[in-house]
């Protein structure tokens, strides 16, 4: 069935953007959720145009189930439909219908620069949950998930991953100052501050592992509330992505980042990566889009690309998915 052209929609509400890091186990078992609950993050639902993109995703047939020998034949589908369904999730910067109704976001432009050059000229969005990406991905409502997801072994066991377009640390949200010179998990165990997070972030893991005990965390909605809450004094820290925190602090008068860091995990230093996934059976999709992506990295293309969406040179990656994977 030929592609429905790209569709433009009305924007929801949506605060800064918020892409935290994926909980390992949480995401098992909640199927594939990030750390992002309904509102204006990464792992958050546009409830108006999450509507919309589903009646776009039902104009067209589901994609065959059944796995080619040799790699499946979705990219062949692709480029004689000529439009790739994206699964977003709604979160600046990551992937989001911006206040002209026009679809954006790094994974979303990267899709678009990606595809053109696999021969597939559009791009449709198809907005969810971010919980619902990989049940949606694997259940065809969707071709591709575009949405910076957090590569983990979680995850790796349900979608097969691209090689990370990005990589991530951690940093904190505090008062002006840091009055309490809060600089990784182990000072907040350390000076029993008050510590805060979202849903479902992999920030919660961290700490718990540094030592906090999980029932005293502070869970708030996005990163925006966890400014709120250290510019109210409810918490001492709030902690999300150094990409996340240095944004969502710009316009406060009363709160500051701290430097990046990256956090422990069994003992060592992590980073994360975020890319795009796509169902198990289709590496031949997922084999040319990384070539493709591989020369752009190469040729300074993906950082073009990202850095109009707060994106540093620091955060550009040569990980590859099968290091993430591993965990």
């Amino acid at each position: 069935m030929d592609g429905p052209e790209p569709f433009r929609i009305h924007p929801m509400v949506s605060g800064s953007r918020a892409p935290m890091a994926p909980l390992g186990n949480a995401d098992a078992n909640a199927s594939g959720n990030d750390r992002h609950p309904p509102g204006t993050t990464r792992r958050s639902l546009l409830a108006g145009v999450a509507a919309l993109g589903a009646l776009g995703a039902a104009g067209c047939s589901r994609v065959a189930t059944a796995a080619s020998a040799d790699g499946g034949d979705l990219l062949d589908r692709l480029r004689a439909q000529g439009v790739v369904r994206l699964g977003i999730a709604g979160e600046i910067p990551f992937g989001y219908i911006d206040k002209d109704g026009r679809l954006t976001g790094e994974a979303p432009e990267l899709a678009r620069a990606v595809f053109k050059r696999l021969g597939v000229d559009r791009v449709q969005p198809v907005p969810t949950e971010f919980g619902s990406l990989i049940p949606g991905l694997n259940s065809q409502q969707f071709d591709v998930v575009s949405a910076g997801m957090y590569i983990n072994a979680d995850r790796c066991e349900q979608v097969i991953f691209a090689d990370p377009d990005y990589q991530m640390l951690d940093a904190f949200v505090v008062r002006k100052g840091n009055p309490k010179g809060l600089h990784d998990y182990k000072d907040v165990v350390a000076k029993k501050a008050r510590f805060a997070t979202g849903t479902g972030y992999a920030e919660i893991q961290y700490a718990v592992e540094a030592g906090y005990k999980e029932s005293d965390i502070l869970i708030v909605p996005d990163q925006v509330a966890g400014l709120n809450a250290v510019e109210a004094g409810r918490a001492d820290v709030f902690a999300g992505t150094a990409l996340t925190v240095r944004e969502v602090v710009r316009k406060s008068a009363k709160a500051e980042s701290t430097k990046a860091f990256a956090p422990l995990v069994k003992g060592k230093p992590h980073v994360d990566g975020g890319g795009f996934a796509f169902r198990s059976a289709e590496t031949r999709l997922r084999d040319a889009f990384n070539a493709e992506l591989r020369r752009m990295k190469q040729s300074g293309e993906v950082f073009r690309v990202l850095r109009p969406f707060g994106f540093t040179r620091a955060e550009m990656t040569d990980l590859t998915a099968k290091e993430l994977c591993r965990g």
